[in-house]
């Protein structure tokens, strides 16, 4: 059976391709492609879905949208072998995709693992003019307390059959404890998010990013999120960034935001969402909407 991946028309979108040495990469590209652009990035075990009632506001006010999908997430290909889901080789693949599409005074808006792309944002700043950040990290912490959920993920075996046999990661945390406004998750959108991970082995991305969820500031994604903090706070201390948190995130707490990105970006425009968890563009779009298309007239 064919997947209907317009999901009853939610997500309307031409696809797109981007070939990478490890497997094909899908995103989207609508509005004009000489406007300034937007790209908004996903986290897990989302993909650009998530980002459905963005597009067409972004578009109608005259802006480039892209979207991409991880891979091993939406309809990008989703390779069996673990190796290619490290963070530093998510974000090369980024980079190679978004350097494809010649962009133009972009604004980058990331959430949760999306927050891979500011290493695009940073290396390119001559194409990212401006950051719009979602509950996301992209800093080295001396200390993060994993949920406990995720813990359980994190253990060998525990993890393959909780996340990868299971489906879990959607069940209990996106359609769960991420998510304050689960009346909004009707059977098509559970449908879409639930769609591109059928199987078992196409779970394997799922599983390898609360796994390489750093703990304290010795772990294998140091030395990129240690480069990626520096590279923020020289390339954009002076440039236009906004910050919209969900409050009731069990993931990325107040404390981060306080304590990191107030740290690395003390000026800038900060809007608390008192009642949005995780997943907040599930929970609080239109607000969110409204934020970014007004600081994208400024």
């Amino acid at each position: 059976m064919t997947t209907d991946w317009t999901f009853g028309g939610l997500w309307p979108y031409q696809p797109r391709w981007f070939d990478t040495p490890e497997g094909r990469l899908h995103y989207i590209d609508e509005g004009p492609r000489d406007a300034d652009a937007v790209v908004l990035v996903h986290g897990n075990p989302t993909w650009g879905f998530l980002y459905r009632n963005f597009v067409g506001p972004l578009t109608a006010a005259g802006h480039r949208v892209v979207v991409p999908d991880f891979l091993g997430f939406g309809r990008s290909d989703k390779p069996k072998d673990r190796a290619v889901y490290r963070a530093d080789a998510h974000t090369r693949r980024l980079v190679d995709l978004l350097d494809s599409l010649d962009l133009r005074h972009a604004t980058v808006v990331v959430q949760d693992w999306g927050g891979l792309a500011l290493g695009w944002a940073v290396a390119r700043p001559e194409r990212a003019d401006r950051l719009f950040l979602l509950n996301t990290t992209a800093h080295n912490p001396e200390r993060f307390d994993v949920p406990f959920a995720l813990r359980l993920f994190r253990l060998p075996g525990v993890g393959e059959v909780m996340v990868k046999g299971l489906s879990l990661f959607h069940r209990l945390f996106l359609f769960g404890a991420g998510t304050m406004r689960r009346d909004r998750l009707t059977p098509d959108v559970r449908r879409a998010y639930l769609a591109p991970h059928p199987t078992w082995s196409s779970r394997t991305a799922v599983l390898e990013f609360p796994r390489q969820i750093p703990t304290g500031p010795v772990s294998p994604v140091a030395p990129l999120l240690t480069a990626l903090e520096s590279g923020l706070a020289r390339e954009f201390k002076d440039r236009p960034v906004k910050i919209v948190w969900a409050m009731k995130d069990v993931a990325f707490t107040p404390d981060i935001l306080e304590g990191q990105w107030l740290r690395t970006f003390p000026d800038a425009d900060v809007v608390r969402l008192p009642d949005a968890g995780h997943y907040l563009q599930e929970d609080a779009h239109e607000e969110i909407v409204a934020e970014l298309l007004g600081f994208l007239r400024t």
